[in-house]
């Protein structure tokens, strides 16, 4: 499987955050001049989902019915656990992909968001057999899965499910070490199992371009002509056996930046990868929740709040100032986890007792509570 690694220039065009109209639609000509660009510097890889709201459908104008299908390739992805009742909801994603993005086949197909109470999913519709089914019917070149959980997690889902052929993780240089993410070691259990590794993520969702005044300072001292968005996806891309490092471009200029310093891309040099250390450094001085995620005092919790999740999102807040992004974690953390909001704490002390942290718990729950409104 090595191949897989090779074959691409190592930029991925993610296709989840395309550029709006006034409207709220996707603006279609953009897209055909983000797409253009992308291939004219020799990029191939495009990564889209059912799950996008108009994603499939907007890749199928700008791309494939303006490119022959062997100049690009394309990912997307079945969601099995979103409103899939039997096995036939969750195949038929799959007809609809096909349909939606015309591509007659998929370069690479995803079972997505693998991890916690969603993986159950893919193995209670034998989701894994489909997709091999599918492969040897020439409709998918390569499946595997993203995640989205813990390193011991995803090594037993890597040990039940050896022919997954690739895995996409969450990976940037802030989360590398952070307890919550665990970037690092999630990386390390895929390169254990030999897997090559699509990553996403490797700008948080953008708040790695709008950095606190003394962390963006470690970058610019180190060369000021660089984006703070070109660290962060050389720093991904410099890790080894990388297949693709997916950027959600929502502007042509963000295209721009991108295939700028990827086009002709070098890994990060020793001197590089001190000044990451000392970016990283200097955003670890933000004082936030000291949270690991060991999630003791959520079993505890008589209200079932989501405390970790909770910590998570009032931290992002913290360290990037970015309020939508933040709240559109919490929601993700908390209520799509099945758990409640800081705002159903009773402050009745039992978290408190058995964190390892010592973390006041209801007092950081009432503080999460007044940021985010629940």
């Amino acid at each position: 499987m090595s191949y897989l690694g090779e074959h691409f220039k190592k930029l991925g065009f993610g296709l989840m955050r395309l550029p709006r109209l006034d409207d709220s639609t996707i603006d279609l000509e953009q897209v055909k001049q983000m797409v253009d660009l992308f291939l004219s510097k020799g990029f191939t890889y495009f990564d889209t989902a059912w799950a996008y709201p108009g994603s499939e459908d907007a890749i199928r104008q700008a791309l494939v019915e303006r490119y022959p299908r062997d100049k690009f390739t394309i990912a997307t992805k079945n969601a099995a656990w979103i409103n899939c009742k039997t096995r036939d909801d969750a195949i038929a994603q799959f007809e609809t992909s096909l349909k939606q993005t015309g591509a007659g086949y998929f370069d690479f197909y995803l079972l997505p968001n693998l991890g916690e109470m969603r993986t159950h999913f893919f193995d209670d519709f034998k989701m894994w057999d489909f997709v091999a089914d599918k492969k040897r019917e020439g409709l998918i070149k390569h499946y595997g899965f993203s995640f989205h959980s813990t390193p011991a997690e995803l090594d037993e889902i890597l040990t039940k499910h050896p022919d997954a052929e690739f895995v996409q993780l969450q990976i940037n240089w802030a989360d590398w070490e952070n307890p919550a993410i665990q970037s690092r070691g999630c990386y390390e259990v895929a390169r254990r199992h030999g897997k090559p590794i699509v990553i996403m993520e490797p700008i948080k969702g953008g708040t790695l371009t709008n950095l606190p005044d003394e962390v963006a300072k470690v970058f610019t001292d180190a060369n000021p002509d660089a984006s703070t968005a070109s660290w962060a996806i050389r720093f991904a891309a410099s890790l080894d056996g990388i297949i693709a490092v997916l950027s959600g471009m929502s502007t042509l200029d963000q295209m721009k930046d991108n295939v700028s310093y990827m086009e002709n891309f070098q890994r990060l040099t020793a001197d590089e990868q001190a000044t990451v250390e000392r970016a990283r450094a200097e955003l670890d001085k933000v004082p936030v929740i000291p949270c690991t995620s060991c999630n003791y005092c959520s079993a505890r919790c008589p209200n079932n709040i989501g405390i970790s999740g909770s910590f998570t999102a009032m931290n992002i807040l913290t360290r990037y100032k970015n309020k939508a992004f933040a709240d559109g974690q919490y929601t993700w953390l908390v209520e799509r986890h099945g758990k409640e909001y800081a705002s159903k704490c009773v402050k009745c002390g039992r978290c408190t007792t058995i964190c390892p942290q010592h973390i006041n718990v209801p007092a950081e729950l009432a503080k999460v509570a007044a940021a985010f409104g629940r």
